[in-house]
């Protein structure tokens, strides 16, 4: 998937394509790449692809980098495995099997980058609504049909779409079933983008690249001060500030930044100096015949 190459080319590794993982995880120097592989079931999230993602989740809690979450066959996810959900009671419910991995992605120190093609549904939507940037294509759908089934969005999407989408928008999605379309979901702010399906892996590392570019204690530190709460600022802002300032890489990049602005001031100083040169009148050629 990464566009700078194989993992193995830039210092990371990959488990193979043929894999019964629940998972497929491209491990770069910069960022992970997780690919839900259950195809066959349109990438249902069972108990197995929970324990792998919690699995992922102390990887980049460890070492922090990017991720991208990706689905496969044409599909993100389209729900949670009814077949476990039929079985669980009460107390899976009360466990939080899905609603603690999706906060705990939410909550990973880099952002996370969800490439949502074709359903996101239910479970699947919720794992979307977890992740920081959502890009789709025009198979994008998005919706939470958990009532249908006599049960409710409970992995964050009842709190979490509001926050996305504003309160009458979340009440048609959460309880009137409505699914949105890619247009519709790019419209209201829930994807960041819709691109072709062709394009979609390209956008999401495109954006990873952007994030990359940057110092990464500062989109750290920028993420945890935006998902503060409210009474925590402006003094989260402060400490985090506090913390950077002192940071060898802020020196640097601010070095960097006024001696590109000298010498962008230096060369139009050049130039104002060249064209005022070119401006000047030419003396006039004595005439033929002219004496002293």
């Amino acid at each position: 998937m990464s566009a700078g190459g194989s993992a193995e080319s830039a210092g990371g590794s990959a488990e193979s394509a043929g894999s019964n993982s629940p998972l497929l995880i491209e491990r770069l120097e910069d960022r992970t790449i997780i690919r839900l592989n259950r195809p066959k079931v349109r990438n249902a999230i069972d108990l197995d692809m929970v324990e792998a993602l919690h699995s992922v989740c102390a990887e980049l809690e460890a070492k922090p980098k990017v991720a991208i979450i990706t689905g496969s066959d044409g599909v993100f996810a389209a729900g949670a495995d009814i077949g476990q959900m039929r079985n669980r009671g009460r107390e899976e419910a009360l466990a939080g099997i899905n609603s603690k991995v999706f906060s705990r992605i939410q909550e990973l120190p880099m952002p996370v980058i969800a490439l949502v093609e074709g359903y996101a549904l239910g479970g699947g939507a919720e794992l979307a609504f977890a992740c920081d940037f959502r890009i789709g294509t025009p198979t994008t759908k998005i919706g939470n049909p958990e009532p249908g089934l006599g049960i409710i969005a409970s992995a964050g999407a009842a709190w979490r779409l509001r926050e996305l989408v504003g309160e009458p928008r979340a009440k048609e999605i959460l309880l009137a079933g409505r699914t949105l379309q890619a247009d519709e979901a790019k419209s209201v702010g829930l994807l960041n983008d819709v691109v072709d399906p062709e394009d979609l892996e390209l956008a999401g590392e495109a954006l990873a690249d952007r994030i990359v570019s940057f110092a990464p204690l500062a989109v750290r530190l920028s993420k945890s001060a935006f998902h503060a709460p409210r009474e925590a600022h402006p003094l989260i802002d402060n400490v985090a500030q506090a913390v950077l300032f002192e940071t060898e890489e802020k020196y640097a990049r601010m070095d960097a930044f006024l001696a590109k602005r000298e010498a962008k001031k230096r060369k139009k100083a050049g130039a104002v100096a060249t064209e005022a040169i070119d401006e000047q009148p030419v003396p006039r050629t004595e005439q033929k015949g002219d004496t002293e």
